[in-house]
C-alpha cells in the first residue's frame, strides 16, 4: 500500500509542528512508521492522501459512534453555522444539551460545558478541591485523564509513595499532592486512604479503562470505591470522557449501577467537535463561579457548533434498539478477532465493553497498568501495520482502545476478521 504522500506530507509537518502531529498519539511512533495524513471520511471509512481506503476503529478516539459525516449532525452544524460560530455569550443549545445529559447520566444534576476532556478533568478536581478544603487527589495508574499537571503522575514505588513527575515541566511540589493506586485493586486504594486521613479530595477513576487498553472493572471494585468515597468523605469522580455514552447511553455508572458524585464527559457529546463537560450533585456544582466562589471560565465553552453536533448526536442514541444493535456489531468484531488469532495458534486476550475493544498482545489476563505494560509491544506493530496493509485502521498503540460505530456494516466485520486471521498468521 502506497503512503508516499502522507511521508512526504509528514516531513512538511515536522518543520512547523513539533513532533509533526498536534497531539503525540497520532505519530505512529510506537509501531515504527509515518503517520497517514487523512483527507476524508464517511461512515465507517476513512481515506487518506494517497487514495487508501480504511475500515476506521479509530472513530477520532471514540466520538464517531454513529460514523463519520452521520448527514443529521452535518445538517445540524451546518444550520448552526450559518448564523454564526461563536458570541462568547448564552445560547438555547446549552441548555439543551445541558438537560439531555442530566437526563441521561444518573450522577449529574448540573452540568458545565468546556472544550476538552482535559479541561473537564482539570476543572473537575479544582471544584472538588474547593468543595472539600483538601488539597490531595487519588488516580490510578495507567488511567489517563488529560494533560493538566496534577494528573501527569505516574505510580511511586509502593502504595503509601507519593506520585512523581510523569512528565518534565510538572513541579515535583505539585506531584506530591497526587497519589496513585493500582487499578481493580481496592487494597492499594484502602492504603493510600489510611496513610492519608483527612487529606484526599478525590478519587478520579475511569470506570472502563481505556487508555491502556480497555480493561473492565472487577466485580466489587467500583462498589468498593464509592463505599470508601462515602465513608471518608472523599468526592468519588468518574471521568467518562471515553465511556460516556458509548457503554451505554447513561455511561459505565448506568452499565454497572455506581453513581460517583461527578462525571466528566467529551467526545461523543461533540459529536466530533472539540468539546467537554463536567457534572454532578447541584451542592457541589453549585460552588462554581458565578454562583459560587471557585473560578473555571472558557471563551469558547458551550460553542455554538459544538452544541448543535452534540444535541444531533444525542437524538441519533436514543433512537430504538440503537445501542442493541451496536453490541451485537462489537461482540461480533471482537469475538472474531479472538478467534482468528487463536485459529492461528497466537494467544492474545481480548477485552471488550459495549463498543468499546481491545487485543492485548499476551497470554495472561490484563487487569492493570503492570499486567498490561507486560504485552509484546513489538508483535503488536507489525500486527497494526499489517491490518494496515489489508485496510483496517487501528489505533497505533497497543494501550489504547478500539472503537465500533453504528455505521460499521457486517461487510466491514467480515473483511477485518478476515484481516486479522491472515495478520495472526503473518506473524505467529
Amino acid at each position: 500500500m502506497n503512503h508516499e504522500r502522507s511521508s512526504f506530507l509528514f516531513q512538511q509537518a515536522i518543520a512547523s509542528i513539533p513532533g509533526g502531529v498536534n497531539s503525540p498519539v497520532r505519530a505512529f511512533k510506537s509501531v515504527g512508521a509515518d503517520p497517514l495524513f487523512i483527507k476524508k471520511a464517511a461512515g465507517s471509512h476513512i481515506y487518506d492522501e494517497d487514495g487508501n481506503t480504511f475500515i476506521d476503529y479509530v472513530g477520532s478516539w471514540g466520538p464517531m459512534i454513529a460514523g463519520h459525516c452521520h448527514p443529521d449532525i452535518i445538517k445540524a452544524v451546518q444550520d448552526t453555522m450559518a448564523s454564526g460560530a461563536s458570541f462568547g455569550a448564552p445560547t438555547e443549545r446549552e441548555t439543551i444539551l445541558a438537560n439531555m445529559v442530566i437526563e441521561a447520566v444518573p450522577s449529574i444534576e448540573m452540568v458545565r460545558m468546556v472544550s476538552s476532556g482535559t479541561e473537564a478533568t482539570m476543572s473537575a478536581i479544582r471544584l472538588a478541591r474547593g468543595y472539600t478544603g483538601r488539597d490531595k487527589i487519588l488516580k490510578f495508574s495507567g488511567c489517563y485523564h488529560g494533560h493538566a499537571d496534577s494528573l501527569l503522575v505516574k505510580a511511586g514505588s509502593g502504595a503509601a509513595t507519593f506520585g512523581v513527575p510523569d512528565s518534565p515541566g510538572v513541579p515535583a511540589d505539585v506531584a506530591k499532592l497526587t497519589l496513585t493506586a493500582e487499578y481493580n485493586s481496592l487494597d492499594s486504594v484502602n492504603a493510600l486512604v489510611a496513610g492519608n486521613k483527612n487529606s484526599i479530595a478525590c478519587i478520579i477513576v475511569e470506570p472502563v479503562a481505556g487508555n491502556m487498553g480497555t480493561v473492565p472493572p472487577r466485580e466489587g471494585f467500583l462498589e468498593g470505591l464509592r463505599e470508601i468515597c462515602t465513608n471518608e468523605g472523599i468526592i468519588l469522580i468518574f471521568d467518562e470522557v471515553m465511556s460516556g455514552f458509548r457503554v451505554a447511553y447513561g455511561g459505565a455508572q448506568e452499565l454497572y449501577g455506581v453513581t460517583p458524585d461527578m462525571t466528566t464527559l467529551g467526545k461523543i457529546i461533540g459529536g466530533g467537535l472539540p468539546v467537554g463537560a463536567f457534572g454532578g450533585k447541584r451542592e457541589i456544582m453549585e460552588k462554581l463561579s458565578p454562583s459560587g466562589g471557585i473560578y473555571q471560565a472558557g471563551t469558547l465553552s458551550g460553542n455554538p457548533l459544538a452544541m448543535s453536533a452534540g444535541i444531533a448526536t444525542l437524538n441519533i442514541l436514543k433512537q430504538p434498539g440503537f445501542y442493541k444493535v451496536l453490541e451485537e456489531k462489537s461482540r461480533a468484531v471482537a469475538d472474531g478477532i479472538a478467534k482468528a488469532a487463536m485459529n492461528a495458534g497466537y494467544p492474545i486476550y481480548s477485552t471488550r465493553v459495549g463498543s468499546m475493544f481491545c487485543a492485548f498482545f499476551s497470554k495472561n489476563n490484563v487487569y492493570d497498568w503492570p499486567t498490561a505494560s507486560q504485552c509484546d509491544t513489538k508483535a503488536f506493530a507489525k500486527y497494526f501495520l499489517a491490518m494496515l496493509d489489508e485496510g483496517v485502521y487501528l489505533a497505533p498503540s497497543q494501550f489504547e482502545t478500539a472503537f465500533v460505530s453504528a455505521a460499521h456494516s457486517e461487510a466491514d466485520i467480515e473483511k477485518t476478521i478476515a484481516a486479522a486471521a491472515k495478520c495472526f498468521k503473518l506473524i505467529a
